[in-house]
């Protein structure tokens, strides 16, 4: 009987969620939690979940390139922003409404502080939209 109702309350509270194409609710809810899903992704090593938050303001990366591209650029992103652990430093407004959050990204001994541009899409949800691959050079690794 517990399980049924959790059951019911998870679908309860996924039906509020404003789904994107497909029924997957894209971006994140604040231009943070976008940086963090988006490196979340890169260690998991998901560029499904990847292509769901980076993009721009019109919406997700994964509706813009074609799968092939999409994914190239994905794994290029994998192989620099791979990290043993990451620290948001801080938050200021960028240009057009975009946010730009210093994270200082951490690999063994190595760390770098790319800054992650964020940006305002459809349905109020926030994408990556730049995330400072040059900064991040020397810890690009073939995969």
């Amino acid at each position: 009987m517990k399980l049924a109702v959790s059951l019911l309350a998870t679908l309860a509270l996924l039906g509020c969620r404003t789904p994107g194409p497909g029924g997957v609710q894209t971006g994140a809810e604040r231009p943070r939690r976008a940086v963090e899903l988006f490196l979340a992704a890169v260690n998991a090593q998901d560029i499904q979940a990847m292509s769901v938050v980076w993009g721009n303001e019109k919406g997700p990366a994964r509706d813009q390139f074609s799968r092939t591209e999409l994914e190239r650029r994905e794994i290029i992103m994998q192989q620099c922003f791979a990290h043993d652990r990451y620290r948001v430093v801080d938050e200021l407004p960028g240009e057009g409404g975009s946010r730009i959050l210093r994270v200082e990204v951490t690999r063994g001994r190595v760390t770098k502080t790319p800054q992650f541009q964020t940006i305002k899409g459809p349905s109020e949800r926030w994408y990556v939209l730049d995330a400072d691959i040059a900064a991040m050079r020397d810890l690009c690794r073939p995969s």
